[in-house]
C-alpha cells in the first residue's frame, strides 16, 4: 500500500497524566513509517472520518493566520518525529485552553491556549513529543480495538460525528473533549511519556521542562474557578505526576547537560499573536484563574507592558474592593514598557472614571485616541471627552 500521513493519537494534552517509570528508556528505536490502512478496515474507517473533519478544519475561521508561527511549530514537531515528519500536518487553532491532539490521519491540532501558557520551546516540545509517542506506539488503534464491539464502535463514531456538527469553535473543542473521553490506559500514558522525554532529549531540548509545564498547570488550576487546561475536566492533577516526570528526566540526562529551552526564540515567534491570545484568555471570564496565569507569565517573561495590562484587566473584571487600585498600579508599571497595547490607556480611563476622576479619565481617553484614532469605540470615547 502507498505511504500516507499517519499519526495515531487522539489523547490530546490529557495524555500527560500517565505515570513515568523511575528510569527513562535509553535505546528507543523509531519504527518505520506506517502504511495507509485499507478503507474497509476499522482503522481505515476512522482515518476516513478524520479526513472529512480535517477538510472542515482547513476552512475554519479559528485557524491562526500566521505562516511564520505555523512553520515554526511544524518544525518543532518535525524535529521530534524525525523520519515521520512527512506524515504530519500541523494546525494552529484559536481557542484559549491548554491542549494539543493528533488524529489518526495525521492531523495535529495545537491550541493557542497552549502557546500562551508554554514558557519556552522545550515546554511546547514536551507536549508534542508526548503526542508523537502515542503515535509511534499506535496506541489509538489499540484503544479503538479494545472497545470495538459493534455498539461501542458505533458510539465512538457517533460522538465524533456529533462533534463535527457542533459548529465553529465548538467543533474543535468537542473533538478535544472526545480525545479525552477515549483516554489511553495507564501503561499507554507511561510509555508515551517515556518516549516523549527521550524524543525531547534527542532533539536537544531539556527534558526537565516536561515537569515544569505540568507544575505551571497545577498552579493555574488552583482555586474555585480552575484553570485553562481541558485535561483537568476529566482527570485529576496530582503533584506526584510532576515529581515522576522530574525523576524520569533526571534519569534520562544522568544529571548532566540538560539541553536547551530556547525561551527567547519561542517568545519572538509567538509575539505577533500574543495580544490576541491574551484577549481570548480574558474572554474566558475567570479572572482568578487568569491572574494566576498572568502572574506566572510575568515571572517567566519579565514585567512587560502587555502582561501588566492583562493583569489590570483581570483585576478590573474580578472587582474586589482593592482591585481597582491594584489595576491602576499595574497600568502605571506598564507605562513605557514594550508590548503595552493602546487599550491600556482606555482601561486607565475606565478605572479613573469609576473613581470619579473625570479629568484624569478624559486625559487617559485622549491618549488612547492618539494611539488608536480608528478604534471601533473611538466615536463613543470622543463624545465622552467632549461632553461637559
Amino acid at each position: 500500500m502507498m505511504r500516507r500521513r499517519h499519526l495515531l493519537c487522539g489523547c490530546g494534552a490529557a495524555g500527560l497524566l500517565g505515570l513515568v517509570p523511575q528510569a527513562a528508556r535509553s535505546e528507543f528505536a523509531l519504527p518505520g513509517r506506517f502504511e495507509q490502512p485499507d478503507i474497509a478496515s476499522d482503522e481505515g474507517g476512522l482515518w476516513a472520518l478524520m479526513d472529512r473533519e480535517e477538510d472542515k478544519l482547513k476552512r475554519s475561521r479559528f485557524l491562526l493566520d500566521d505562516s511564520a508561527l505555523h512553520q515554526y511549530v511544524s518544525g518543532i514537531a518535525c524535529r521530534l518525529a524525525a523520519d515521520h515528519c512527512p506524515d504530519m500536518r500541523v494546525y494552529l487553532v484559536r481557542t484559549p485552553y491548554f491542549n494539543a491532539s493528533m488524529a489518526p490521519n495525521g492531523m495535529m491540532q495545537v491550541w493557542s491556549g497552549l502557546l500562551l501558557r508554554a514558557a519556552n520551546e522545550a515546554q511546547l516540545a514536551a507536549v508534542l513529543g508526548h503526542e508523537i509517542g502515542h503515535y509511534l506506539q499506535r496506541h489509538s488503534v489499540a484503544r479503538m480495538r479494545d472497545a470495538r464491539s459493534k455498539s461501542g464502535f458505533a458510539q465512538f463514531l457517533g460522538i465524533a460525528l456529533g462533534a463535527a456538527g457542533a459548529g465553529s469553535i465548538g467543533q474543535v473543542a468537542q473533538l478535544g473533549i472526545l480525545a479525552s473521553t477515549f483516554a489511553f490506559s495507564r501503561d499507554n500514558e507511561r510509555e508515551a511519556d517515556v518516549i516523549g522525554l527521550e524524543l525531547m532529549h534527542r532533539a536537544g531540548y531539556d527534558p526537565m521542562e516536561a515537569s515544569r509545564v505540568w507544575a505551571q498547570l497545577i498552579e493555574e488550576d488552583k482555586g474555585e474557578n480552575g484553570g485553562g487546561a481541558v485535561l483537568f475536566a476529566t482527570h485529576p492533577a496530582p503533584d506526584e505526576r510532576r515529581e515522576t516526570l522530574e525523576a524520569a528526566a533526571r534519569a534520562l540526562t544522568g544529571d548532566g547537560a540538560s539541553g536547551a529551552t530556547h525561551a527567547e526564540r519561542y517568545r519572538a515567534h509567538i509575539e505577533p499573536v500574543r495580544l490576541l491570545m491574551v484577549r481570548d484568555e480574558l474572554r474566558r471570564r475567570v479572572p482568578d484563574s487568569s491572574l494566576r496565569l498572568f502572574d506566572q507569565l510575568l515571572a517567566q517573561n519579565g514585567r512587560d507592558g502587555l502582561l501588566l495590562y492583562a493583569r489590570a484587566e483581570a483585576l478590573r473584571a474580578r472587582g474586589k474592593p482593592d482591585d481597582a487600585g491594584l489595576a491602576l498600579a499595574a497600568l502605571d508599571e506598564a507605562d513605557g514598557k514594550p508590548g503595552r497595547p493602546p487599550e491600556a490607556q482606555r482601561l486607565r480611563g475606565q478605572l479613573l472614571r469609576s473613581r470619579g476622576d473625570t479629568d484624569g479619565a478624559r486625559d487617559a481617553y485622549a491618549h488612547y485616541l492618539n494611539l488608536k484614532p480608528e478604534a471601533p469605540d473611538a466615536p463613543m470615547i470622543r463624545r465622552y471627552i467632549e461632553t461637559p
